[in-house]
C-alpha cells in the first residue's frame, strides 16, 4: 500500500464546531458570529420576532369549545338507496357484498358505511348496515327488512382487589390511655419531689 496509490475521498467529514482551533471551526465565537441570539442558540422554524403574539400559531384559525376536535372524527360512507338496485334480489346487504360488487371501496371496513334513502328500490333485500329512518321505510316497503347491528363493547380486565384490612381503633386507644397514664406518674412524682 502506498501513499500514490491511496484512492480519493470525494465526501468531506463535516466540521465539528467549538473542539478547538485544530478544527478549522473552532476558537472564540466558532462561527456563530458575536453576540446575539443565533450566537447562543438555535432559532426555532415558527419564531417571527416574539414567542407567541406575533406567532403563525396565533393567526391560524381555530375553533374553541368542546368540539373543537369534531374534524378528525371519521365519517361513515354514505350510499343511497337507488344504488342497491345493482344487487340481486334476497342478497343479504353488508360491507363484504358491498365491496363484492364495488359500490364501495375496501376503505369502508375501517370507517364503515350508512345507507340513505335517495332514489326507489326495486330489489327485495335484508341490510345489515346503519339505515337512515327514510332508507328503512323505502326498504320495508320494497319487500327486505333490516337487521340490527349489535355493537360489541370491550369489556377491559381488571386485576383482582386485595382485601383491605381495617385497622381497629381500640389498640390506638389503649396507646393513648397508656401515654396519659405514665404522664400523671411522672407529674404526680414531680409534685411529691417538690414538697
Amino acid at each position: 500500500m502506498k501513499l500514490n496509490k491511496l484512492p480519493k475521498t470525494t465526501a468531506k467529514s463535516k466540521k465539528r464546531v467549538g473542539r478547538g482551533y485544530g478544527s478549522g471551526k473552532g476558537g472564540h465565537t466558532v462561527g456563530r458570529g458575536q453576540k446575539g441570539q443565533k450566537s447562543r442558540s438555535k432559532v426555532g422554524l415558527l419564531f417571527e420576532g416574539t414567542k407567541m403574539r406575533k406567532s403563525l400559531i396565533r393567526r391560524l384559525p381555530m375553533r374553541r369549545g368542546k368540539l373543537k376536535f369534531k374534524t378528525f372524527k371519521t365519517k361513515p360512507v354514505i350510499l343511497n338507496v337507488k344504488y342497491l338496485n345493482m344487487l340481486p334480489d334476497g342478497t343479504k346487504v353488508n360491507l363484504e357484498t358491498l365491496i363484492k360488487n364495488g359500490l364501495v371501496t375496501k376503505e369502508a371496513l375501517q370507517i364503515g358505511v350508512k345507507i340513505l334513502g335517495d332514489g326507489a328500490l326495486e330489489k327485495k333485500l335484508t341490510v345489515s348496515l346503519p339505515v337512515s329512518k327514510g332508507a328503512r321505510r323505502k326498504i320495508e316497503k320494497a319487500g327486505g327488512k333490516v337487521v340490527a347491528v349489535k355493537k360489541v363493547k370491550k369489556v377491559e380486565k381488571t386485576a383482582p382487589s386485595k382485601p383491605v384490612v381495617k385497622k381497629t381503633a381500640k389498640k390506638a386507644t389503649i396507646k393513648v390511655g397508656k401515654t396519659a397514664k405514665t404522664r400523671a406518674k411522672k407529674t404526680a412524682k414531680k409534685s411529691k419531689a417538690k414538697k
